[in-house]
């Protein structure tokens, strides 16, 4: 395995996953709650025509953190759905990249949660997502959704 391709100490592949988180993954974890960080080592799939990754895979990383940081900074853990998020892009990152993503939460409350995740490639910030979630009334059990 090329250096490039390593995953960086501390990061273990994000066991809670769905269908197509793993279609896009492997996504690799460390932390819980607001001190989770994402993680994703750019390939060949992710990349886009001319060769840069494509903006929906990295707006699907943003997403999943900010949903997974939020939901799991609560005790018991809250059951989160996205209603909006904005992505803007400052650089590209290409393939062999390793992403991660930090999330800052800025609130949740009763009906809706805020908070920002910020994209990076070796210490340059490469995008920066605004997230606002419904607090579903399910709790989760287990990671997943009890009715």
């Amino acid at each position: 395995m090329a250096d490039n391709e390593r995953t960086p100490p501390g990061f273990e592949p994000l066991r809670r996953s769905s269908p197509f988180t793993e279609l896009v993954g492997p996504v690799y974890v460390k932390g819980r709650g607001k001190d989770m960080v994402l993680g994703l080592r750019i390939a060949e799939k992710h990349a886009n025509a001319r060769g840069f990754t494509h903006g929906g895979v990295l707006m699907t990383l943003a997403d999943v953190a900010l949903g997974y940081a939020m939901a799991f900074s609560q005790e018991p853990p809250v059951a989160l759905a996205t209603a909006s998020m904005t992505t803007d892009f400052a650089e590209a990152a290409r393939i062999g990249d390793w992403v991660e993503v930090h999330t800052d939460i800025q609130r949740i409350g009763t009906t809706l949660a805020f908070a920002n995740a910020y994209l990076s490639v070796e210490g340059r910030r490469i995008a920066r997502a605004s997230g606002v979630f419904a607090v579903s009334k399910a709790k989760l059990e287990g990671g997943q959704p009890v009715q």
